[in-house]
């Protein structure tokens, strides 16, 4: 008689065990069904990543494109795509990305590391370096670009070229210790200055009505900010590779720029109007400057000195003898990067303000900020301490950019278009030189014996060089007497 009711089954008898599994589940099938588990999970998440992949680099992708489109609306906005000025300030972004990819490539050689030794013999010959490149530009490379100032296209493309091949030399020559390393190194820094110069006395060509000089040559500055800085992760990621590939990765960059400096308006070489551009005012001979210029120029120096020095004494100074509560070396180190990074800023905000500025007057501005300098650096002697060493900073940095600025602008309006390149040259290396000799005053001041009355000095230095600058402003020409009745 059965046991279950009408509408109940017996159980099921389990599956016979194949022989010798001792009644268990197969291990074939076990570790099949595991690999089929695993496959599907591999393969759901592969998928799940590549369309996160896709979603982000859409993503990037689009606000990339959006970025561009801004940064080009803005570089043409006023007339800037109308006069091509646009194409300049994209052409100095690009002149600013592969400039950083070679500072970055040659980062850990003897160009850069003796800035950063810590030592002064190193530092001393790394400042007397930085006036090679200025040695050859200003007697040289200067009255050349004036001779042939019909080709300006032309020679703005050169130093392109010359830089693009001379990085792709240098990318086989990081590693092995050639000589061809110091040769290419210092051609690399010589066409750099050399575009500036060019760069310049291009700039008046292009300048459309809308805009002053000074906020013209702010906003080719400011493209070069971005360019830097969009550049620099990307030649710091080729640098992780190897030096060699920052180098290639910045021959590149001088490439385009080749092409795109080549695909300037034509108006850059254009010769006429060249009277009415520069202006023929007292003074102004084909091989000396007008004395406005040479005001604005001497006004210079100061800022300048003072960066040299500032930039030299605050890194021994604060790494020897840092202010209470720095005392570590990652502090004291850190401490040190706060004051020049100050700096660093202030010469950011000078690119803004200078470009976003409705109106600034040169004559003025160059006196501003020499004695926006000295106030700074008095206010640092009397109350040293962390604040007023960052204010110092960013003074120093602000005022810096906008005297350079206004300086380029009054050559851009005094100087004649055909003198043009000779007087950026000279005007260049003068403040080069008085940065280099505000950098051994540093190296000099900063010795223990003498670095307590160090801003001191430089105040006083700063205020002697202010009174005879302003001494020797030019005078205005007296007004003619009314003829006689």
């Amino acid at each position: 008689m059965s046991t279950h009711g009408p509408d109940q089954r017996p159980p099921a008898s389990p599956p016979a065990s194949p022989p010798g599994a001792g009644g268990g589940p197969s291990p074939e099938l076990t570790e099949t069904g595991s690999m089929r588990a695993v496959g599907s999970t591999i393969g759901t998440g592969a998928k799940a990543t590549a369309r996160g992949l896709k979603g982000f680099a859409t993503v990037t992708g689009r606000a990339s494109r959006a970025t561009v489109r801004q940064a080009r609306r803005a570089a043409g906005a006023q007339g800037a795509e109308r006069s091509g000025l646009n194409r300049l300030i994209e052409l100095h972004a690009a002149n600013a990305a592969g400039d950083s990819a070679f500072a970055i490539a040659l980062a850990g050689t003897v160009f850069f590391a003796g800035a950063t030794s810590g030592e002064r013999g190193p530092v001393l010959l790394f400042l007397g370096l930085t006036m090679v490149p200025f040695a050859i530009v200003a007697p040289l490379i200067g009255p050349f670009l004036d001779r042939f100032s019909h080709g300006r296209r032309w020679a703005i493309g050169a130093t392109f070229a010359l830089r693009a091949f001379l990085c792709w030399v240098l990318a086989g020559t990081l590693g092995d210790g050639s000589p061809w390393f110091y040769v290419a190194a210092l051609g690399v820094l010589v066409s750099s200055k050399a575009y500036g110069v060019a760069k310049a006395a291009a700039v008046p060509r292009l300048l459309p009505s809308e805009i002053t000089l000074v906020k013209a040559n702010g906003r080719v500055a400011l493209a070069g900010v971005v360019g830097a800085c969009v550049s620099g992760p990307l030649a710091g990621a080729a640098y992780w590779i190897g030096p060699e590939w920052a180098c290639r990765y910045a021959f590149v960059v001088f490439t385009i720029g080749t092409i795109a400096a080549i695909l300037l308006p034509s108006r850059v070489d254009a010769s006429s109007g060249e009277e009415s551009l520069g202006g023929r005012g007292a003074g102004a001979r084909r091989n000396g400057l007008p004395p406005k210029v040479a005001f604005a120029l001497r006004a210079n120096c100061g800022p300048r000195l003072l960066s040299g020095f500032l930039t030299m004494f605050m890194t021994f100074v604060l790494a020897t003898e840092p202010l209470d509560g720095w005392e570590t070396k990652t502090r004291s180190t850190l401490l040190v990067g706060l004051v020049i990074g100050a700096a660093g800023l202030g010469n950011t905000l000078g690119i803004v303000v200078a470009s976003l500025a409705r109106r600034i007057n040169p004559a003025v501005m160059v006196v501003v900020a020499l004695v926006a300098d000295i106030v700074a650096l008095v206010l640092a002697t009397v109350f040293y301490g962390l604040l007023p060493l960052l204010a110092l900073g960013l003074t120093v940095g602000l005022m810096q950019y906008l005297a350079k600025v206004s300086l380029d602008s009054t050559i851009q309006i005094g100087v004649p278009v055909r003198a043009h390149a000779s007087a950026f040259a000279k005007g260049d290396t003068t403040l080069q030189l008085a940065w280099v000799f505000g950098g051994f005053l540093g190296v000099v001041m900063s010795y223990p014996a003498v670095n307590g009355v160090g801003l001191a000095f430089a105040a006083v230095l700063l205020t002697a060089w202010a009174v005879f600058v302003l001494r020797s402003r030019p005078q205005r020409p007296a007004p003619r007497p009314a003829p006689a009745a």
